[in-house]
């Protein structure tokens, strides 16, 4: 029997929702890290991802490196920017570092304010092919953000979740200290084990209650009064 085709993993438009409405827990049959990761994990160290990179992706990615060429500086990239609210922020914290925040959503990089700082590059780009890119052009950001990860927390959706995506090597592969956030901490937990099976360790940590949002989702499950966690990976 042939496998069905990789589904490219999501972002959670719900995390953009600013209505003011709770933002609903993560409610999951899956009590631990899905029992089919390794596999997949190994499944796809054996065979590099060749989907052909898409024109957009490639013009899109092409632009952004030709900014960044007019000045030396060390690189953050942040995964999944949304509306770019949580690049703004880590711009403003690393003023001598290019910050590049990658969404695929032209809607959500739609919704600019006039205070984006002059080191903050706001890119619409699948980042399946934008990462692919960023490694086969040596690209190594000092930091890595992935800070909207949909946990699709059915376990039958195991493959919509980046570390379950064949492209994950690449993520890894592009090194620098990574950080992602989620309110189910098995979702990071699943990323601890990615992570680990290619050699790197990490931990999972509560985020404070008091500490500022980076990002609109976090502001809600704040409001919600839900937990949130981050995994951090030193390289």
């Amino acid at each position: 029997m042939t496998e069905p085709d990789e589904a490219t993993p999501t972002q959670a438009d719900s995390a953009f929702d600013t209505s003011g409405s709770p933002s609903r827990p993560v409610t999951s049959s899956q009590t631990a890290p899905h029992e089919d990761l390794e596999r997949q994990l190994r499944r796809h160290a054996r065979r590099p991802f060749a989907k052909p990179i898409a024109a957009y992706n490639r013009e899109a990615f092409d632009r952004v490196a030709t900014q960044l060429a007019s000045t030396e500086r060390p690189l953050i990239l942040d995964s999944g920017c949304g509306t770019g609210d949580s690049s703004r922020l880590l711009a403003y914290r690393h003023p001598d570092h290019w910050v590049v925040g990658v969404d695929r959503s032209a809607d959500r990089l739609s919704r600019q304010r006039t205070d984006t700082p002059a080191n903050c590059l706001l890119v619409r780009a699948d980042l399946v092919d934008f990462w692919r890119l960023a490694h086969e052009h040596g690209w190594r950001p000092a930091r890595h953000y992935l800070l909207y990860p949909n946990p699709e927390p059915k376990p039958r959706h195991l493959k919509r979740r980046f570390h379950a995506h064949p492209v994950f090597p690449a993520f890894v592969a592009l090194g620098g200290r990574i950080e992602s956030r989620s309110n189910w901490r098995i979702y990071l937990e699943e990323l601890a084990q990615a992570l680990a099976f290619h050699g790197r360790a990490c931990h999972i940590e509560s985020v404070p209650a008091d500490e500022p949002a980076m990002t609109l989702f976090e502001r809600k499950y704040q409001a919600s009064g839900q937990s949130l966690w981050r995994l951090i990976s030193i390289d």
